[in-house]
């Protein structure tokens, strides 16, 4: 993969920029996946129950999901480069407010700020892979969301020993600087690709729509108007939110969820306890399976990748359910499941990628990604407040394993023919346009 770059002389190349993407993902990753390290002391400070903290969560999730829409619009409009320094203000400014709160009210709007600043960071990053690289769309979607996923497995221990030694506002204070001056520093060597740019060598007619190859990409970049009159989208859209909910409930509630099976204090390695060690391998897994899968699935095709990942992760936590008041079992086990839900952002943002077209990926994908906010309501509060009424966790399991199971029979059986039909449909709308142009005569 040499370096390239553009005929536009002021923009980086595309792998530069991938990497930058990839380094703010690092930096913003702290904000959902390191959530659960502070619920405990969050409820010791501010006299609050689990339910009322997570809360919390949700709004963040709901922030950084729902606005990526219109930001998405936006960075498609104008770039991601001011968008994305806007959210790394936003990101610094949710766990620096964070670090000053006294109040559950006050924590919701910190992290509420932080939320907003997150979801530019990631729909732009997201989205300038799905832009610069449709030639290696399920890899380079993977590996910028997969440091979203990853991050805080380079962080996960000094994090934690911060808050043991200065208490978590010092930790919420610290974090925020260091991870909004990044963000910052990062999004000014983005930019988006010129109008009608494409990959050296690469041509959508022969590696698209038309090509006998197991991803089918259409030639017609579709508006989100468009998008949200085709069938296939409402289907991808519930798809995702169903297995979000699995994987958000474990990121969230992993806390209390190892506390309540007594396995969160049990030193297993070198010291550390299973709790640091299973949301360390968990964020490890969680990065490694996005661009894993998205490999997988410019191979193999998205739908196919779909079904084996989600029915993976069913049997995951069906056997972490079996054995969970096994330390070992639980790190492991915590670990798959991970692996095994990381890879939806990678294979559903280059599913629309795919679908839709690029011009207006940002925004499509930002309102597929809106998703994940239904699933933050069930998979924070929701699953809180049914572990307290029922005195333990296992019918939220349950409903983890009914949900990627649905999911994985929609994959293979009504999305992969509903998609098939949306490229049809595609091939369609562009016919008009080619009929219109001459055919080039030959000398």
């Amino acid at each position: 993969m040499a370096l390239e770059y553009t005929s536009h002389k002021s923009h980086f190349s595309r792998w530069f920029q991938l990497i930058a993407a990839i380094i703010a993902m690092l930096a913003i990753s702290n904000l959902q996946y390191a959530w659960t390290l502070f619920t405990g002391p969050l409820r010791a400070n501010l006299h609050a129950s689990l339910p009322e903290v997570q809360v919390a969560f949700s709004t963040f999730i709901l922030a950084e999901t729902w606005l990526v829409p219109f930001e998405g619009g936006l960075i498609d409009w104008m770039g991601p480069r001011f968008l994305l320094m806007i959210g790394g203000v936003l990101v610094g400014a949710g766990w620096i407010a964070a670090s000053q709160v006294t109040t559950v009210t006050g924590l919701i709007i910190a992290y509420t700020i932080g939320g907003i600043g997150a979801g530019a960071v990631y729909g732009g990053g997201v989205g300038n892979a799905l832009k610069w690289f449709p030639d290696h769309r399920g890899l380079c979607v993977g590996l910028t969301a997969g440091a979203y996923g990853i991050g805080t497995a380079l962080t996960v221990l000094p994090i934690s020993h911060m808050i043991k030694t200065s208490g978590y506002q010092h930790t919420f204070l610290v974090w925020g600087i260091i991870q909004g001056i990044v963000v910052i520093v990062m999004a000014a060597m983005l930019s988006k690709p010129p109008e009608g740019w494409a990959p050296e060598g690469w041509k959508p007619a022969e590696e698209g729509a038309r090509a006998q190859t197991k991803v089918r990409m259409s030639t017609v970049d579709m508006t989100p108007r468009q998008m949200l009159h085709t069938g296939s989208f409402y289907l991808i859209y519930l798809m995702m939110a169903l297995v979000a909910f699995g994987g958000l409930v474990v990121t969230a509630q992993i806390s209390p969820i190892a506390k309540h099976y007594n396995v969160a204090n049990v030193p297993v390695l070198f010291g550390i306890t299973a709790l640091v060690l299973a949301i360390q391998l968990g964020r490890i897994t969680n990065g490694l399976t996005r661009p894993f899968f998205g490999w997988i699935s410019d191979h193999i095709g998205r739908e196919n990748t779909m079904f084996i990942a989600f029915a993976g992760e069913a049997l995951a936590v069906v056997g972490l359910l079996l054995t969970i008041h096994h330390p070992v079992h639980f790190i492991v086990l915590t670990g798959l499941v991970f692996f095994a839900w990381g890879e939806i952002f990678s294979l559903f943002p280059s599913i629309i990628g795919d679908l839709y077209g690029r011009k207006w990926a940002t925004t499509n994908y930002g309102i597929t990604y809106t998703s994940k906010g239904v699933a933050a309501i069930f998979a924070g509060p929701v699953a809180a407040l049914a572990s307290v009424a029922t005195g333990r966790w296992v019918e939220v399991f349950w409903a983890m394993i009914l949900c990627d199971v649905i999911a994985a029979v929609l994959a293979l059986f009504w999305l992969k023919p509903l998609a098939h039909r949306t490229l049809v449909h595609a091939e369609q709308m562009a016919e008009p346009r080619q009929a219109r142009v001459p055919e080039r005569r030959v000398a």
